[in-house]
This record gives C-alpha cells, sequence and structure tokens, in this order.
C-alpha cells in the first residue's frame, strides 16, 4: 500500500511538472493591448523566454477567462482598462483565483475622434448622450422618449450637418463600461434630467441605441480608426494612444471644453479619463517562471517612467510618488483585497 502511494505521489509531481511552461499567456483590455505587447516582445527578445502570447479580448472577456480557475489552461494575466470588479472578485475566489496582484500602470483617455479632414468638433458630455441614448427627455424634460435624433445638428444648432453614426467598442470592453460610467451615468445621476430618469426608475441609465446610430466594432481599435479613414461623417470612441499613434489621421473632439490631451487627461480635467492596468495570477508563479520577469520589466521605470517605453506609444505616466508605490506593490506580489476595489 505504502508503495502505491509512493507511485501516486510521484504521478502528481510529474503531471504539475509537465503543466508548466515557459510561455506566459494574458488576455483582456484592446486599449492595455499596445502597451502589454510591447512589453512581451522586449522580454522575448532580451529576456531568454519565449514571447508571451497577448489576445485582445476586451477587459470583461478577459476577467471571464482569467477567473475562470487555476491551471495552465487558463490566462497568467489579464489586462483592463477598468478596476476589477467585487462580482468578479468573488467569480475568481469561487473557482480558486485567490492570490491576484493589481498593476496599476498609467492613464489614458476616451478619445472621440473623427476623420482629420472635418472641422474640429466640440461636444458636450450631455450632446453625446443625447446623440447615442435609447431613451431621452422630452423637450417638456418630463418624460422619457425614444430617441429621435438622426444628425448632431438635431440636438444643438451649432454642431455639424452630419448623420450621427458612432463606432463604438461592445459590451465586452472596458472602454464601453467606462464610457457608459463617465458619460451616460454622469448625466443622468447628476445632469438637469436626473430627476425625470430616477422617476422612471433609470438611476444609473446608460442604455445606447440600437437603430443604427451606434455601431458595435469589436474589441480591435485600429478597426475603428480605419474605419474613420473611409467614413467622414463617423465618430469613433477608443482609447487616447489611438490617437497618439494616427494623428496624422484622426484628430480628438473636446469634451466640455477640455482637449485630449496628455496633460489634461492625466490631471482629470480631461472629463473622460480612467487608469489602465493588469491583473497577475499568483497562483501560477510556480509553474510559470517568466511571469516573474513579465511583471518586473513591465513595471519598470523604462516601460511606465516618465521617459518610458510606452510613453511614445500614448501611456500617460502616473505621479512619480503614485508610481513608485505602484511599482514596490506589483513587484512584491501584494494581494488584492476586495476593500481596494471601492478605491476610485
Amino acid at each position: 500500500m505504502k508503495k502505491i502511494t509512493l507511485s501516486l505521489a510521484t504521478l502528481a509531481l510529474l503531471t504539475v511538472a509537465s503543466e508548466a511552461r515557459d510561455q506566459i499567456k494574458m488576455v483582456g483590455s484592446s486599449t492595455v493591448y499596445p502597451f502589454a505587447s510591447a512589453v512581451a516582445e522586449q522580454l522575448g527578445a532580451t529576456g531568454g523566454v519565449p514571447t508571451p502570447v497577448v489576445e485582445s479580448t476586451g477587459t470583461g472577456g478577459g476577467m471571464k477567462m482569467f477567473c475562470a480557475g487555476v491551471g495552465m489552461n487558463t490566462p497568467d494575466i489579464t489586462n483592463a482598462s477598468r478596476r476589477m470588479k467585487s462580482s468578479e472578485l468573488a467569480q475568481c475566489r469561487a473557482n480558486g483565483v485567490t492570490d491576484i496582484t493589481e498593476a496599476l500602470i498609467g492613464y489614458d483617455g476616451i478619445v472621440l475622434g473623427q476623420n482629420k479632414s472635418n472641422a474640429p468638433l466640440k461636444l458636450t458630455r450631455e450632446q453625446i448622450f443625447f446623440a447615442i441614448a435609447e431613451l431621452i427627455p422630452s423637450e417638456d424634460g418630463k418624460t422619457l422618449i425614444k430617441n429621435p435624433n438622426k444628425k448632431w445638428s438635431d440636438i444643438d444648432a451649432t454642431l455639424p450637418n452630419r448623420p450621427i453614426v458612432v463606432y463604438g467598442p461592445p459590451k465586452s470592453s472596458g472602454t464601453r463600461d467606462s464610457f457608459e460610467e463617465m458619460v451616460m451615468q454622469h448625466f443622468t445621476k447628476k445632469g438637469k434630467f436626473a430627476s425625470v430618469y430616477n422617476a422612471a426608475g433609470h438611476k444609473k441609465y446608460s442604455k445606447i441605441r440600437t437603430d443604427g446610430a451606434w455601431i458595435d466594432s469589436g474589441e480591435n481599435d485600429n478597426l475603428i480608426v480605419q474605419k474613420l479613414g473611409k467614413n467622414r461623417d463617423a465618430v469613433g470612441v477608443f482609447g487616447y494612444s489611438f490617437l497618439e499613434e494616427n494623428g496624422n489621421k484622426i484628430s480628438g473632439a473636446t469634451i466640455d471644453g477640455a482637449a485630449p490631451t496628455p496633460a489634461l487627461i492625466a490631471s482629470g480635467k480631461y472629463p473622460i479619463s480612467r487608469s489602465l492596468r493588469f491583473y497577475i495570477k499568483n497562483n501560477h508563479r510556480g509553474e510559470v517562471p517568466a511571469l516573474d520577469k513579465y511583471v518586473a520589466l513591465f513595471m519598470s521605470e523604462k516601460m511606465i517612467g516618465d521617459r518610458g517605453a510606452l510613453k511614445r506609444l500614448g501611456l500617460i505616466p502616473l505621479a512619480k510618488s503614485t508610481r513608485a508605490a505602484n511599482i514596490k506593490s506589483a513587484i512584491s506580489h501584494a494581494p488584492l483585497k476586495a476593500l481596494s476595489l471601492m478605491q476610485k
């Protein structure tokens, strides 16, 4: 009996060893994708390990895959353009993903871009809401009606006489989550028509119209940029880094009087700003030795610092003191706690 027990133990060890892998697997945000890919390529070129596999699945899709469980058939990292939700953390823990570290890498702004050949576009969050919401207030502001606006000039005569065509991210995207929170829900929670939405049971209303004015365009923000090159009437919703990369083709609209610039995004004066991050499955560190190398490289000054390589790709660096604290937290594998998810 003892001999069989030893054989089973040996078999278990061999199984674990066979599952171990050198290549990191990560999923998640299309906004973080360019930065994660750049770090992955650098690690593959200089780190003595295979180049990590990076998939752009959207923040929500990445969280589902990341939290599905522990094992070499699940991702080691998920990239995110918003914070992990409490419900996602609960799902992770329910599936045995109990040791997670959050790594904050920098800031990003959500841009409403257009073909650069157009005249500059100046919008308010209220005007954006009236362009894409499924239900909007009636003229007297007392009831909600199905959105009748077909052109931007229908909302405000000072806006372009162009059809409302918005290429945007799908529901699985963290960019979509952030956009809905900072534009749609902001208007219905704090705007002058908040009472009519509250009365109708829509305290945090963010339903986007489905009559063709808004077009879900997948998780690849580059495709949205390409569509803007072909359709001068259209507006696209994507992360600032894609504006930075394609400034010769597209321009970003000012929102509530603020332009999407690094300084205004980092200061929070640009109203649709958010922080970017990735989550590490520490349960995999023993089986994926390259994981620590990747985290150390990503969270280095050479990557996310004021003169880091990722700044040239459009990442907006954290303040030095904030950056130092987050670098220390990520490299020391500080555990993610439920209370931290409540922080802004």
